[in-house]
């Protein structure tokens, strides 16, 4: 099969959609297919077989995610020289427009799949973020006012959008199956496949010299280490950990460091949080750390902190779980797929108290957290990434298949 990928955003952004596109290609191709990445132009980037880049607008959302342009005709020209059998798509708006419109004029499929929440993410617009901010507000007040009914209604319009867009695809992919219920719940009446992101072999190695030098260098004289892996903005939650570490670090003393591995806009605000808590020696704040190295920093842990409730799957916990570190994370669509609550980790409400618990458990009972560390490791096989491409090359024929038929039923 010759197979179009069409995405807003793929390396060298770092998340979870370029590496979900990353692996899942890889896959495919180890399988025979030829896979093609349509991705955006950025200043700084690799050239790589099979990926065609497509112009970018110069103006940035938030200064963080390129905006694709779609009137850029170059997406279309390689359609017209290449023969595609099917297109995947990764976003709704945008490349997902263009997705839509290249499936109907060359009558081949479009796959969607949904990585995201993405009425969670209206904030990342400033119209959006001033109506959140009022919206909280009013939650705080318990006042009632239109500019509170008018964010109420724009999350109603987001997900009446996906709606929309989900029902035009011909297949859609979710990453777990609190996702696929979700999306049903939200309209969706197009067949939807659970078909999570794949971990690669490399996930499950590491340099053990490498190892031994990370925990030694951030450990220092302290007990435990703790990692997480986030970009570093709002829908994290990670202010919420924080605070959850300085309740540990007030119960069991200052016996705790936490490497905080990513970047964003909300870097300087939650350096300046740490400090306010007393966490300032606590928490490394590494920035943005290559993927391929990663597992590395994993591995050198003892636990791995969770908070965000904007995942669709979360990779990095499943990446953490293949290192063998047990999770402590909040409660949510995606992560409760994957972290089983005293198997592999704990799960909390949006509690800090009931969160701290969780890790403070963990920490205090050693041989439970050894059993613990086995078990992520059983879960974290069960997403190899060459399991994930056979069973959506399957998805792939099907469909191909029973369209080519409806085409052959029409003439």
């Amino acid at each position: 099969m010759r197979i179009a990928m069409l995405t807003n955003n793929y390396k060298p952004f770092v998340g979870g959609v370029p590496i979900s596109i990353e692996r899942l290609s890889e896959g495919l191709r180890s399988l025979g297919h030829e896979v093609y990445i349509f991705a955006p132009s950025y200043e700084v980037q690799e050239d790589e077989p099979y990926v065609i880049r497509y112009r970018s607008r110069k103006k940035k959302i938030r200064g963080e995610f390129v905006v694709p342009d779609i009137f850029d005709r170059s997406v279309e020209k390689k359609f017209e020289i290449i023969s595609f059998d099917l297109i995947h798509v990764h976003h709704p708006v945008l490349m997902g427009y263009t997705a839509l419109y290249l499936g109907k004029k060359y009558k081949i499929p479009v796959v969607f799949t949904y990585h995201t929440r993405y009425e969670m993410y209206l904030h990342y617009l400033k119209p959006y973020d001033y109506l959140l901010r009022h919206y909280n507000h009013n939650i705080e007040t318990g006042k009632r006012d239109q500019l509170y009914h008018l964010y109420v209604g724009s999350e109603k319009v987001v997900r009446l959008h996906n709606r929309i867009f989900t029902n035009r695809c011909d297949l859609v992919l979710a990453p777990t199956g609190s996702m696929k219920e979700y999306l049903e719940e939200n309209g969706t009446n197009t067949n939807i496949e659970i078909i999570p992101t794949g971990l690669s072999d490399e996930d499950f190695t590491y340099d053990i010299d490498m190892v031994n030098t990370i925990r030694s260098k951030y450990l220092r004289d302290r007990k435990y280490l703790f990692v997480s892996i986030s970009r570093l903005e709002k829908e994290k939650n990670i202010s919420f950990m924080l605070k959850g570490l300085e309740r540990l670090k007030e119960r069991m003393g200052d016996c705790f460091r936490l490497l905080l591995i990513g970047d964003g806009t909300y870097k300087e605000e939650l350096i300046a949080e740490a400090k306010l808590l007393g966490l300032e020696d606590n928490v490394v704040f590494t920035g943005c750390i290559e993927h391929s190295i990663i597992h590395n920093y994993c591995r050198a842990g003892d636990v791995f902190l969770f908070a965000s409730q904007s995942e669709t799957q979360g990779i990095v916990l499943l990446e953490a779980m293949a290192a063998g570190l047990p999770v402590i994370a909040v409660k949510a669509t995606g992560v409760n797929d994957v972290v089983y609550d005293g198997f592999n980790g704990y799960l909390s409400g949006l509690d800090i108290v009931e969160w701290e618990n969780g890790l403070e458990k963990i920490l205090i009972n050693t041989i439970q957290r050894d059993w613990m560390r086995q078990n992520a490791l059983t879960e974290a096989r069960k997403y190899l990434s060459s399991k994930i491409a056979g069973r959506v090359e399957k998805l792939y024929k099907n469909l191909i298949f029973y369209q080519g038929m409806e085409h052959m039923c029409e003439n």
